[in-house]
C-alpha cells in the first residue's frame, strides 16, 4: 500500500494530524445496540414481504413453508455462531473475505472478493432497491402495473441516496439504520397482532390441513431455501465491520445471540399471520403479500404497511451499503482490489471510494435484473462461499487448537452448516438445473484470469494519486 505524499497530505490539511495522531483510521463507533440493529436491520428487509410467495410456490403447502422458514432460522443461527468464533479470533473487518484469506489462502480469498464486489453485494443492494421501488411506485399505480422504467429509475434514486448517506458520516448512517429498524419492527408487529386477532376470532382455515399439497423433492426444498434465505441474509454482516465494533470479543457474540433468534421468531409469526388472513391461492396470486394482507385487514389504513415496507427495504439497503463497502475496502487494503478502494475520506473517515464503486456496480445491475433472478443468482454463490469460510473455521479448530478463542462454538455446529452449504449448492443444480447457476460458476472462475496478471504479477495502471486528490482520501491504518 502506497503512503500518500507529504504534498498530498498538506493539500488536504492533514499533515499535522498525520504527525500527531499517526495514520487515519476507521473509528470504533458501534456499541451493542447498534450492532444488534445492524444485524436485524439488514436481515429484515424485502424478503419477509416478497419471499413467502416463492417459498409457498416451491413447497406447495403452508405447513411445509413454515418448516422451511424455521429451518432457515436455525441454520442462520448456527452459521452466525460459527462466524462469531471467527470474528473473535480474527478481529479484522471484511467478513468472509478476511476469514478465507487468513485460514485458506489468497487465491480463494480473491475469488470471493472478486465475486462479492462485482456480484453478491451489488446484487443484494439492487434487489433491495428494486423491492423498495416496487412498493413506493405501487402507491401511484393502484389500478395497473407500474412501468418497469419507473420502477428502475426509483431504484436508482434509492441507491444514489444510500451511497450519499454512507459517504457523509458513519453516525448518520447508523442513526438511519436504527430508525428504520425500529419502524420495520413496528410494522411487523402490526401484522403479527392482526393475525393474532384473527386467530382469537376463530379464523384458522388457512392452517387447517397445513401440509396438504406439499411438494417433496431434493430440488424444490433447495430452491425454497434460497427464497427464504434471502429474507435471512445479513446474519453475518456484523463480521464485515469488526474493526468499527466496540469490544468485538464480547459484543459480536452477544449481538448475534439477540438478533438472529428475534428475527426468526418475527418471521414465523408474520408468516402465520399471512396464512391466517389469506388462502394459499390468494397468497400466490398477490403482487405484494404485505399489501394484500393490509387490504384485507386494514382497509384504508393499508398505507401504513406500504410506508413500513418502504422504510424496511431502505434500511436494509443502508445496512448492506454500510457492511458491503467495508468488504471491498478490506480486500483492497490486502492488495486484492485497486489501492484507491482501500482509502478513507480524510475528514469524514468513511471508505467513500469503496462505497462509490459498490454503488456504480449496483446501478448497472438494476438495468437487466428482476427480483427473482437476483435471489437465485446471489444465493447460489453466497452458499458456495459460506461453505468455504466454514471449511476454514474447521481447519483452524483442528490444526490450530491452541489459538486463543474468546468465544468457542461446538465443532458439531460448523459441521452441520458445512453439510447444509454443500446441500444448498448441489440441490438446485440436481433438482432444478438452470443456466443461472452455470453463469455464476463461470463468473467465479473468470476471476482466475484477472488474478494472474493483476494480483500475481501486480500489473495495474497507477491512478492512485489522481483519485486521492479527486476524492480527498488517504490510506488508513488497521484498528487494533
Amino acid at each position: 500500500m502506497k503512503k500518500p505524499s507529504s504534498f498530498f497530505l498538506l493539500l488536504l490539511g492533514q499533515e499535522n494530524n498525520e504527525k500527531e495522531h499517526g495514520k487515519i483510521r476507521l473509528k470504533r463507533q458501534l456499541g451493542l445496540p447498534s450492532a444488534v440493529s445492524l444485524i436485524v436491520g439488514t436481515m429484515i428487509g424485502s424478503g419477509i414481504f416478497m419471499s413467502p410467495q416463492g417459498v409457498l410456490y416451491y413447497m406447495g403447502s403452508p405447513g411445509a413453508s413454515l418448516l422451511i422458514w424455521a429451518s432457515c432460522g436455525v441454520l442462520a443461527m448456527m452459521g452466525a455462531l460459527s462466524y462469531a468464533e471467527l470474528g473473535t479470533v480474527i478481529k479484522e473487518s471484511g467478513g468472509d473475505y478476511i476469514y478465507i484469506l487468513r485460514n485458506i489462502g489468497p487465491l480463494p480469498a480473491f475469488l470471493f472478493a472478486y465475486t462479492a464486489s462485482f456480484v453478491l453485494r451489488p446484487a443484494s443492494i439492487a434487489g433491495v432497491s428494486l423491492s423498495f421501488a416496487e412498493y413506493v411506485v405501487a402507491t401511484f399505480y393502484q389500478d395497473c402495473p407500474p412501468p418497469p422504467v419507473v420502477v428502475k429509475c426509483t431504484a436508482a434514486a434509492c441507491i444514489l441516496v444510500l451511497v450519499t448517506i454512507n459517504c457523509l458520516n458513519v453516525k448518520f448512517a447508523t442513526t438511519i439504520l436504527n430508525t428504520c429498524t425500529a419502524a420495520k419492527l413496528l410494522v411487523l408487529m402490526v401484522i403479527i397482532l392482526g393475525g393474532l386477532v384473527l386467530l382469537v376470532n376463530g379464523n384458522t382455515q388457512g392452517l387447517q390441513n397445513a401440509f396438504e399439497n406439499t411438494v417433496p423433492g431434493f430440488g424444490p426444498v433447495g430452491v425454497a431455501f434460497y427464497q427464504a434465505h434471502w429474507a435471512y441474509d445479513g446474519w453475518n454482516n456484523l463480521n464485515s465491520v469488526t474493526e468499527e465494533l466496540k469490544r468485538p470479543e464480547v459484543n459480536l457474540p452477544r449481538a448475534i445471540m439477540i438478533a438472529v433468534p428475534l428475527v426468526t421468531c418475527v418471521y414465523l409469526l408474520v408468516n402465520i399471520s399471512y396464512f391466517i388472513a389469506m388462502t394459499p391461492r390468494e397468497l400466490l396470486s398477490s403482487e405484494a403479500v404485505a399489501i394484500s394482507w393490509g387490504v384485507k385487514l386494514l382497509g384504508s389504513w393499508t398505507w401504513i404497511i406500504s410506508l413500513g415496507v418502504a422504510m424496511s427495504t431502505f434500511g436494509t439497503g443502508n445496512g448492506n451499503f454500510f457492511s458491503g463497502g467495508r468488504v471491498c475496502y478490506v480486500a483492497a487494503r490486502e492488495g486484492h482490489l485497486p489501492d484507491t478502494l482501500s482509502m478513507i475520506h480524510v475528514k469524514r473517515l468513511t471508505p467513500s471510494p469503496a462505497l462509490i464503486f459498490t454503488a456504480i456496480i449496483s446501478l448497472i445491475m438494476i438495468i437487466p435484473s428482476s427480483f427473482n433472478i437476483i435471489v437465485n443468482f446471489s444465493s447460489f454463490a453466497t452458499w458456495l462461499f459460506y461453505g468455504t469460510t466454514i471449511s476454514g473455521l474447521l481447519y483452524s479448530k483442528i490444526k490450530k487448537p491452541d489459538i486463543p478463542r474468546p468465544y468457542k462454538v461446538p465443532i458439531i455446529i460448523p459441521v452441520i452448516v458445512l453439510i447444509a452449504s454443500v446441500y444448498l449448492v448441489l440441490a438446485p443444480i440436481i433438482g432444478s438445473p438452470q443456466m443461472e447457476y452455470l453463469y455464476v460458476i463461470l463468473f467465479i472462475l473468470s476471476g482466475l484470469i484477472v488474478y494472474i496478471p493483476l494480483i500475481h504479477y501486480k500489473y495495474s495502471p497507477d491512478l492512485t494519486l489522481h483519485l486521492q486528490l479527486l476524492l480527498e482520501v488517504a490510506p488508513a491504518a488497521k484498528n487494533d
